[in-house]
């Protein structure tokens, strides 16, 4: 079982990495989050080796969190590696955490792949999700924060500038905390 892989990265892609370990380059499958936090040549992952009758594949992650987060859902019936990405790639475990508290179906839908009674299962199956050490350019706050964050970066807007022009708003809906934080965006 590989737990974790570090090397230089040989080709770069949102959801897909190719890792050379000295002379081995391995395909290793990572979140959109996880792909834009990576600005070096070289990397260390933890990863997720999921081994099935006709594949082999590796998921790899920068925060431990997201590791926990990506193996806890996987675990869920009917739920797959892909689903299990796309949660990580549209949520931070902070706001995944908070979105299974507030049993958040709504949220949940956003995700590809996630439909309304695979959003209420995963719900049902994660209440008590907990992240050990929510990271702290992690989206924090209401709904509404969370709605705001996923409106500007569907604007193109990358998730780091986002959250930290988000945590300067003081607006309380949805709207108000767009319109805040696009005039401070555009400056």
């Amino acid at each position: 079982m590989i737990i974790g892989i570090e090397g230089s990265i040989e080709k770069k892609e949102p959801t897909h990495l190719h890792v050379n370990v000295n002379g081995l380059i391995y395909e290793v499958f990572v979140s959109v989050n996880c792909s834009s936090k990576i600005a070096d040549k070289r990397v260390k992952l933890h990863t997720t080796h999921i081994i099935r009758e006709d594949s082999q594949t590796l998921y790899g992650f920068l925060d431990p969190n997201e590791k926990k987060l990506f193996d806890t859902v996987i675990k869920i019936n009917g739920v797959g590696p892909k689903v299990a990405l796309a949660i990580c790639s549209t949520f931070t475990p902070g706001s995944f955490a908070q979105i299974v508290s507030e049993n958040d179906v709504s949220m949940l839908k956003r995700v590809p792949g996630i439909g309304p009674k695979g959003a209420s299962r995963i719900l049902v199956e994660l209440s008590g999700f907990i992240v050990e050490d929510a990271s702290a350019d992690s989206i924090s706050g209401s709904n509404a924060t969370l709605e705001a964050a996923l409106a500007l970066e569907s604007l193109g807007f990358k998730k780091d500038v986002v959250s930290k022009v988000l945590k300067a708003c003081t607006g309380t809906n949805t709207s108000d905390l767009v319109k805040q934080a696009l005039k401070q965006l555009q400056k």
